[in-house]
């Protein structure tokens, strides 16, 4: 290296976030960074970005599967997709979302269904919605070795139930069942907590009082990080986008613009042009006219 010449060092690589990490963020008052991501390219986004948790979401039954809400989705699909998403990830603890159907019938269903995500999609966690008897799956799965994360509000999967897709706990009744429901998933040894569609107010007077750390989605800025669907936050889902949504990009637009524009070359033949195609030595096209005629 000649005098003066300065070399350039490559960027640092991020350490993997872990359990213990996502707790040490919690007690620093470090807010914790959450996506969702359904495929290898999202969670190579995802992981440039230096987001600390991707959650492979049920919600990928919606914005990448097309089904009408997240309830069809099979445990082999939501595999799929958790593999996919593995493969783009090197930081980020990966969570995958625990579909409708794989964990409610009974402990051992709940174990072999977190299994299957830990051995052949390579996920670090898994999450299941609601308190009740989902706090027992969670006390079996985490028996197992396998770490849970819990979901408590809305949840997508019992929206019926629930009265729709709207907020929960506006009441104080409710607003205690709901902090039953995190407690109980705390007490079986959840590492983290996800609030949705909850009041601030109930935020505020609850995440004081547990100890995991807590990610919202609507649920306000007390929590102690937040997270938001892929689809959503970049504008590339066009279904109905809830309050708690905001959007850093408009992405779909930018892809049908650029869909839009590679139909209307090809119409009107402005593509393929010289420089997107490939030649022959001028030699072996003679040679090849000859050989033709032969035929």
């Amino acid at each position: 290296m000649s005098a003066g010449t300065q070399a350039t060092a490559p960027p640092a690589k991020r350490p993997a976030v872990t359990l213990s990490k996502l707790a040490e963020k919690k007690a620093l008052g470090e807010p914790i960074v959450m996506v969702t991501a359904y495929d290898y390219p999202s969670a190579q986004v995802a992981e440039a970005a230096g987001v600390d948790v991707v959650l492979v979401g049920d919600s990928g039954a919606m914005t990448v599967l097309g089904y009408p809400s997240t309830v069809p989705v099979s445990l082999d699909e939501m595999l799929m997709l958790a593999a996919a998403a593995r493969r783009g990830l090197t930081t980020p603890l990966l969570v995958g979302d625990m579909p409708f159907g794989s964990y409610e019938v009974s402990d051992e269903q709940a174990v072999r269904s977190a299994q299957r995500f830990v051995k052949e999609a390579g996920c670090d966690a898994v999450k299941l919605e609601r308190g009740g008897s989902s706090a027992d799956r969670a006390r079996a799965i985490v028996a197992s070795g396998i770490p849970v994360m819990g979901h408590v509000g809305l949840t997508p999967q019992t929206a019926t139930a629930l009265g729709g897709y709207r907020s929960q706990g506006r009441t104080a009744d409710r607003a205690l069942e709901v902090t039953r429901d995190a407690i109980g998933l705390e007490d079986a040894g959840c590492f983290a907590l996800v609030f949705e569609a909850v009041p601030s107010d109930l935020t505020e007077l609850v995440v004081p009082r547990l100890e995991v750390p807590v990610i919202g989605i609507g649920a306000g800025p007390a929590t102690d990080g937040q997270v938001l669907v892929f689809h959503d936050l970049l504008g590339i889902y066009d279904g109905h986008a809830a309050r708690f949504v905001k959007r850093y990009g408009e992405v779909r637009k930018a892809m049908v613009d650029g869909v839009t524009a590679f139909a209307a070359d090809v119409r009107e033949r402005r593509y393929p042009e010289p420089e997107h195609s490939y030649t022959m030595a001028p030699d072996e096209v003679a040679r090849l006219r000859g050989l033709l005629e032969e035929i």
